[in-house]
């Protein structure tokens, strides 16, 4: 796959030199990200729906556009209220990364797992970006001013790394979820992330509370009506996480197979639409051909 062209998602637009304007370094490209964007949990403001409903946006277009409806003409630098940037997460901060550094013309991408270092003896759900300078790729975490994060236990856990771990019984599961006390997390969240973790791998870079291919329960009900147990058929899931592993080690046929799995295996890939479980509330199917 060639990293340095926007996907569907990430593509700007008629916002691309505004992009393109940016510094072209991991600094540089972060801080106007975070200028951006405001992390509809984490910052503890209480947002009304309408602008708490900007969490659902998929396209880095429609992001930008939202920006400048606000403020029309600024570079994408130039200082904004945090009550007025962008209501997202870590997979939009991201995403906006990569398509800034794709208009630099930059490898980039999103990795998604479940990060080490945001909370003590917990690993929080979480997307970074990764940019490749020309001899390796390098995580970097805008949403935290993190110029490198390791793929790891200690840094960005992938969501292939901690499935493989799970089956292996080498981890707790229920130290894996959107935060410590919170219920949503465990077996059935890795499970999610690790389809999430493919779907981003190809260019499909969906939210993380968009349920498709193989899905979850959690599309039609709620977290605490989960099974106890996942599947028992997981076999296909473990060869995605395996050619997952060896296409982070460079293997290039394993990166070949995972493209091939990928089209070919409807439990993999979403179709024309994804079922959005938005943590605002509403559940809906979204139209994304």
């Amino acid at each position: 796959m060639d990293w340095t062209r926007q996907t569907r998602f990430s593509d700007p637009g008629r916002h691309h030199d505004r992009l393109a304007a940016l510094p072209g370094d991991a600094a540089g490209i972060g801080a106007a990200v975070r200028n951006l964007t405001v992390h509809y949990r984490a910052a503890g403001i209480d947002f009304p729906p309408e602008r708490l409903a900007e969490i659902d946006t998929r396209w880095v277009s429609r992001m930008l556009d939202l920006d400048q409806e606000r403020f029309p003409g600024a570079p994408l630098d130039a200082p904004r209220p945090i009550g007025e940037r962008l209501v997202g997460c870590c997979r939009d901060e991201s995403l906006l990364t990569v398509a800034a550094f794709r208009a630099h013309g930059v490898p980039a991408r999103t990795r998604v797992g479940f990060a080490g270092y945001l909370a003590p003896d917990y690993h929080v759900d979480h997307v970074i970006a990764e940019y490749h300078d020309g001899s390796r790729w390098i995580g970097t975490d805008s949403g935290v001013d993190l110029a490198e994060v390791e793929l790891g236990p200690a840094g960005l856990h992938t969501a292939a790394q901690a499935w493989r771990a799970m089956r292996r019984g080498e981890i707790d599961p229920s130290t894996y979820g959107v935060g410590p006390g919170h219920e949503i997390g465990g077996r059935w969240m890795l499970l999610h992330y690790l389809t999430l973790e493919l779907a981003h791998r190809m260019g499909d870079e969906l939210l993380l509370w968009d349920v498709f291919g193989a899905g979850i329960p959690f599309a039609e009900m709620s977290w605490a009506e989960m099974p106890a147990e996942l599947p028992a058929d997981l076999a296909y899931l473990d060869e995605i996480a395996d050619l997952l592993l060896a296409a982070d080690e460079g293997d290039a046929a394993a990166e070949g197979k995972l493209a091939a799995r990928y089209a070919e295996d409807p439990r993999l890939h979403p179709g024309a639409t994804v079922r959005c479980v938005s943590p605002r509330g509403p559940r809906y199917d979204v139209e994304i051909r």
